[in-house]
């Protein structure tokens, strides 16, 4: 073995370049990898390199590399057994529970959205549904509505995000539940409210000259903060409340993904629309944010797909609204649609009709809802 060794050094080149001898030692291992069986890529310790001592430049034999053996194949597992159908709460955990945000993933989305429908049935929480005859005098379910359009005029302006819109709302019917109040002072309550809105919301808010300003200093500061001071005890300072854009916002994702035939942008604008309309409707106090959102979005692929069913299982299991307990609702709503109601208040139909928002405004539902929409869901 000696022997051959050394005649083999011999008959070699006296120094090889450290190129030389890698490109020689790729040929050897190339050789010896061709008469092998060929295995995974990660069932390879280490790739084939040649063996080479920085102090002599002379080439060295490759080293064989071991291979192991091909792995056994594994056997297919079983199939999991079907799970039972999702309650409410779980649906809407597996439709938020994605990208996006952080507060919508599966391991808290079902607390929290059992925890939100608690919370928006609470008496604390709620306007009361006929104030406008039971406590006030000098002010009427129109003046509400104008109150409510300028409103949107002025989130517009300042570019408020919509949640302080929908909060400001909110505080305005839960006072008026509570306190008459009279007409000349209705704007002062709007802007106070929404002030108060702004700093739960916003990043930067308005400040409360801001809001002297775009009433033409109609109202001086003393006043605003004022009012604002009389709306916080009379809410008792429970400022967070779940709206309909709350719950908006956890059932339009879900809709999108039901939904394959509609532009998901289209969708999301047009419930954000219709969503904005419920605000002017004074009828609407008496539904909950919840059902007012499932309605909004039925409403909404209703106009987009008129002639699919509105409604599907995923959405009522999402959602805990059959499409029965939506129609009175789903009816308010397709009549503010058409025009049949407010039809005087233009701020959010112009605002949505521009195109950043795709005109969304501008599409119309067919004009009669079949009454088989509102039937059981067939299985």
């Amino acid at each position: 073995m000696a022997d051959k060794e050394n005649s083999a050094c011999a008959a070699a080149p006296p120094r090889l370049t450290r190129a030389q001898a890698k490109r020689a030692a790729a040929v050897t291992a190339v050789a010896v990898a061709a008469k092998r069986k060929r295995v995974a890529l990660t069932e390879l310790p280490t790739l084939p390199n040649a063996a080479h001592d920085d102090d002599d430049d002379r080439a060295k034999p490759a080293r064989k590399q071991r291979l192991l053996p091909a792995a056994e194949p594994k056997p297919k597992p079983r199939a999991a057994p079907k799970p039972a159908p999702p309650s409410a709460a779980d649906a809407a955990a597996a439709a938020d529970g994605e990208e996006g945000d952080p507060q919508l993933c599966a391991p808290y989305a079902s607390d929290i959205y059992s925890y939100l429908r608690s919370m928006e049935a609470q008496a604390r929480r709620r306007p009361a549904q006929d104030y406008i005859a039971a406590v006030q005098v000098d002010v009427t379910a129109n003046m509400r509505s104008i109150l409510v359009d300028w409103l949107v005029e002025v989130a517009e302006e300042y570019k408020l995000v919509s949640d302080t819109l929908y909060l400001t709302v909110s505080y305005i019917d839960r006072f008026l539940s509570d306190k008459a109040l009279n007409r000349q002072r209705l704007q002062l309550l709007g802007v106070s409210a929404m002030l108060i809105a702004s700093k739960y919301e916003e990043i930067s808010p308005p400040n409360v000259e801001d809001f002297c300003y775009i009433t033409d200093n109609t109202y001086t500061k003393q006043e605003v903060v004022k009012m604002e001071s009389d709306i916080l005890n009379v809410l008792k300072f429970e400022m967070g409340t779940p709206t309909t854009k709350t719950f908006l916002r956890m059932f339009i994702r879900s809709a999108q993904e039901d939904s394959k035939n509609n532009p998901s942008l289209s969708l999301e604008f047009l419930g954000s629309y219709l969503a904005e309309l419920s605000l002017l409707d004074y009828g609407l106090l008496r539904f909950l944010p919840s059902l007012v959102a499932a309605s909004v979005v039925f409403v909404a692929r209703l106009t987009l797909d008129p002639h699919t069913h509105p409604w599907s299982k995923k959405m009522q299991a999402l959602t805990g609204y059959n499409p029965s307990e939506l129609k009175d609702c789903v009816t308010a709503i397709h009549e503010l649609q058409l025009n049949r109601k407010c039809s005087s208040m233009m701020a959010i139909r112009d605002k949505y009709k521009q195109h950043r928002f795709k005109g969304v405004s501008a599409l119309l539902p067919p004009v009669e809802i079949p009454p088989s929409y509102f039937k059981k869901l067939k299985d």
